[in-house]
């Protein structure tokens, strides 16, 4: 009975605890700064008493959870000493404790302690490896905030130092910012701005002169920084803007985050893109350029900015015959390495993409055909991300309008269609990684159009419609009947006697494909590679998929009369053997060789003689279970 009591008081007192250090962590949380400085009060009196105690088992837990807490309380006030001293408290408590290292890693950068925020960070990587990615955007956080006070230190002495440069643009802002002047007064002001902006430096100093303050503080300038109709004046104003906006950006990412992260040029730059004005719009890509073109810049634009529209944005520019069009790719381009940028596509795909990129597929002879080649490369990178792909693998219009590009490319020798047919292809082989009815339902056109393409001289469109084949044939019985009967067969032999290793892969899928159920593509393969020269070429190959699927193509064809006596003289038995014996990675190797091997030795027994003399019957016999139609 005892027993119990002592077991519920030991309850009752761990429940309080819980109690206490939840109302702790609230107060501590709390946006009230009396509620806060009462919480931390309560909480240092608490440790004290604690230390006192003789619950020595849970003071280590209830300290760290509480100390924790209380930093992170005193990095949101700025009292950063007192946040690194409950850290290094914390860690002694447990030397492993990952969010101890992270708060006294931000609380040394707010203190400007560069070198032991790192030191913090590296810890954390230590500890746990997997936080590489968090430990990165930590660093380069570190990194650009050293960045930034150097460059402001270098600036404030040349301000000192009274050198004329400097000076010129405190006094170009000063005059900017007289209110109520002529809208030609602020556009010569900003293009005189813009050319005293020549080096970091000056970057600097209008960045802490408040330079960014212009669309904030004066009307006219704001007003003409929009994305709405506007005069010949206020254009040039916005294209004077977006110039000045280049200059203090270029290089600069503290700059570029000021920059993107103002509420006017956050909504605007979408509706710039979108103006209609040829020169707005060539100085807002020249401007997004600077971001998209290395990672800092990238990640500030899928932070601060909407995405979900670009990709349709940007895709208009295909429209463009001027370097609107390739400065659009370019920035798309860089965009389709951020994942957040993929996940924001996904939203208007379908309703907005998909209409637009089939428009433009079906209209290629109008078209920038350099920027359409391009565009159709960047939809197949995203097709990385599966979501994407579903979406367009089920979109008929889609599929449609690969066929008429193709249809329009291929009695063009022009460069540029050549590049356009090349992109489209590479994109319908990714799409061709989903399998659904729609793709069923094309996979006779697609298919056909592919045995079109085999004729023409660029060896890269035809390795890749020999793949458009491979992905394609599978998802249809009559797909691969009309093939076999356009000599499918014939021509790969043909292509696997002369291609490369990526062409070899494609061909012999094919083959696989052709000959798994279909009898005619295997007796053509028996005509076609005579003595089965080609198929035991292939076996020699490093490739394991290649060694594969010709074992398996050499497997099929052994029920053709006549095939498996053909191999008599051949090194056959100890090709397979091999393969059947070895260590490949692919289990398809070992299957697919031992079911060829029984097959041969079925179909013609004197091969037996030839395993029996490379002591090959216990592989043959091993391999028994894999054979079900010998």
């Amino acid at each position: 009975m005892l027993a119990e009591e002592e077991q519920e008081e030991d309850f009752q007192r761990f429940l309080r605890r819980v109690d206490d250090i939840t109302n702790l962590v609230q107060g501590l949380n709390s946006t009230d700064p009396a509620v806060k400085e009462k919480t931390i009060a309560e909480t240092e009196k608490r440790l004290h008493d604690q230390e006192t105690s003789k619950e020595e088992e849970s003071k280590t837990t209830v300290n760290r959870t509480v100390i924790n807490t209380r930093a992170s309380a005193y990095l949101k006030m700025h009292k950063y000493e007192k946040a690194i001293g409950d850290c290094e408290w914390a860690l002694k408590c447990n030397e492993r404790c990952i969010k101890a290292y992270f708060l006294m890693g931000k609380a040394h950068l707010a203190l400007r302690h560069y070198s032991e925020s790192r030191q913090c960070y590296e810890k954390i990587l230590q500890i746990d490896p997997q936080k590489e990615s968090l430990i990165k955007d930590c660093m380069n956080e570190v990194n650009l905030e050293e960045k930034r006070m150097k460059d402001e230190e270098r600036a404030m002495k040349e301000v000192q130092s009274g050198k004329l440069a400097a000076l010129s643009i405190k006094e170009l802002l000063q005059k900017l910012d007289r209110p109520d002047q002529n809208i030609l007064y602020y556009t010569g002001g900003i293009r005189l701005l813009t050319g005293a902006v020549k080096d970091r430096t000056e970057q600097t100093l209008f960045r802490t002169n408040n330079g960014f303050s212009i669309l904030k503080d004066n009307e006219i300038v704001r007003r003409g920084f929009c994305g709405e109709q506007k005069s010949t004046a206020e254009v040039d104003l916005s294209v004077s803007l977006l110039f000045l906006w280049q200059a203090v950006c270029a290089g600069n990412e503290e700059n570029q985050r000021l920059l993107l992260t103002h509420p006017d040029v956050n909504a605007q730059l979408p509706k710039l893109l979108s103006s209609g004005v040829s020169e707005i719009q060539k100085e807002t890509l020249a401007l997004i350029s600077l971001y998209s073109e290395n990672e800092n810049g990238r990640r500030l634009l899928v932070r601060h900015q909407d995405l979900t529209k670009w990709l349709q944005i940007l895709m208009t520019f295909v429209n463009s015959t001027d370097a609107r069009a390739s400065s659009a790719m370019n920035i798309l381009s860089d965009l389709t390495e951020e994942e957040r940028f993929k996940t924001q596509c996904r939203v208007t795909l379908s309703t907005d993409v998909l209409p637009l990129f089939a428009q433009l597929l079906t209209s290629a002879k109008l078209v920038n055909r350099a920027a359409l080649a391009r565009c159709i490369g960047i939809m197949g990178n995203l097709c990385a991300d599966v979501v994407i792909r579903m979406q367009m693998a089920e979109c008929k219009e889609c599929w449609q309008a690969c066929l008429k590009l193709v249809d329009e490319c291929f009695d063009v020798s022009v460069p540029k269609y050549q590049e356009c047919l090349f992109a489209v292809l590479g994109l319908m082989m990714n799409l061709l990684l989903e399998s659904n009815a729609i793709i069923q339902y094309f996979a006779v056109d697609i298919s056909g159009r592919c045995m079109s393409l085999l004729r023409v001289k660029d060896g890269r469109i035809v390795t890749r419609a020999i793949g458009v084949l491979s992905r394609i044939l599978p998802a249809s019985s009559s797909a691969v009947e009309e093939v076999v009967k356009g000599g499918v067969v014939k021509k790969m032999i043909k292509f696997l006697k002369a291609g490369g290793q990526i062409t070899s892969n494609y061909g012999i899928k094919t083959l696989s494909i052709c000959t798994r159920t279909n009898r005619q593509a295997q007796e053509d393969l028996v005509k076609s590679d005579k003595r089965f020269s080609v198929l035991l070429k292939l076996l020699d190959s490093e490739n394991e998929m290649i060694v594969g699927n010709a074992a398996f193509c050499l497997g099929q064809c052994l029920v053709v009369p006549g095939a498996a006596t053909s191999l008599l003289n051949s090194n056959v038995v100890m090709i397979l053997l091999k393969h059947a014996g070895g260590d490949a990675t692919r289990t398809s190797v070992q299957e697919n060789a031992a079911i060829a091997l029984g097959k041969l030795c079925v179909a013609e027994p004197r091969h037996i003689f030839q395993l029996r003399k490379l002591n090959g019957l216990a592989i043959l016999n091993s391999a028994v279970k894999y054979v079900h139609s010998i």
